[in-house]
Parts: C-alpha cells; structure tokens; sequence
C-alpha cells in the first residue's frame, strides 16, 4: 500500500540493485545515444511533514558509465569527457527541497563534474512506497534534469563533414530511485 510522503520521515539509502542513474546524449546530430553509471552510493533524509528539512547526496564513480559499446565507454573516461582517473567522482548535494504536490518535488543542489561545481534543479516524482519481502520500507522517485555539459569542463567535440557536432551539448541526466528506509 501507498503511503503519503508525510508519513515517510527517516534515513534512507539508495538500492544500487534497483536504481537506475542513467543519461541521454544527441550523437551525430540524428539520433540519441543512452547510457548509465552501475557504481554509486546515495543517502538521503526524508522529512515527510516539512519536505524543506530534507536532504540528500549521491556520489558516483565516473570509471562506471556503460553505454554498452566498450570502445566509446573507454573514450568517455578519458580526459576527452569525464577524466575518470582524475576525477573519478561525480558528485550531488541537495541545497534545497520544495514541495510543489503530494508526488512533485523540486530539488537543487550542487551537482560537480571534473571539479567544476554548478548548481541544477530536478524536479521529482514520488512514484509510491512499498515494504518489500524482507520488511524493508522502500520509497520511488523519478526525476531528470538537462545541463549542459560544457559548463562542465565537458568540451570535446568533432565537426561533421555536412554541418553540426558529433556529440550535443545537451546532456540529459535521468534519476530513477529506490531507496530503503533505514533503522526499521
């Protein structure tokens, strides 16, 4: 059973098993090539009757982004892009929450690339909540943002012959969360 988010107030950690933290780039001016980080940890405080006192962080390891071509999974770790070995997190801290509905939330933080730190605003949906078979109090969200990756230091690129970029600015970043209450 749904419970409202007010009844919810308590420390939580994301379930990497069934968390998904995924992004979406435009290749080559034609199509969209989709992708995601498998190694990350994220907790998070819920605070059910004033959302506002919630907080939250993620760290993600950049060397984990899969797009499920190795080739270009290793050209993306390279200083070309993320610079994994010298960068190698990518990192999220909540600086504010607001509550536009019962399932809508508006969170902004400091998201850091490559050691660039720039605020974004993702807006959330809380999906619901569920005790699953081992008596964990679970709770889903969904949210995405768009930022441009060039603000982040993220600024490789390579001319097409009939006009345009292979890789677009625009980086969709797609959250969706479970994550497990702790303490009961």
């Amino acid at each position: 059973m749904t419970a409202k988010l007010s009844e919810l107030t308590g420390d939580y950690v994301l379930d990497p098993t069934h968390t998904r933290i995924g992004f979406v780039a435009r290749h080559a001016m034609v199509t969209k090539v989709r992708g995601a980080f498998h190694q990350f940890e994220g907790s998070a405080h819920l605070d059910g009757n004033d959302p506002t006192r919630s907080t939250g962080q993620v760290v993600i390891k950049a060397e984990s982004i899969d797009t499920g071509v190795e080739q270009r999974d290793q050209h993306l770790r390279t200083n070309d892009f993320l610079d994994a070995p010298n960068f190698p997190d990518i990192t999220f801290r909540a600086t504010a929450v607001e509550a536009r509905s019962e399932t809508d939330y508006r969170v902004t933080g400091d998201l850091t690339i490559k050691d660039t730190t720039r605020p974004v605003t993702i807006d959330f949906e809380y999906t619901g909540n569920a005790v699953d078979p081992y008596g964990n109090l679970r709770v889903g969200l969904e949210g995405s943002v768009t930022i441009s990756r060039k603000e982040y230091g993220v600024t490789w690129n390579a001319a097409l012959e009939g006009g345009g970029v292979l890789v677009g600015d625009k980086i969709v970043l797609e959250f969706d969360i479970s994550a497990i209450r702790q303490g009961g």
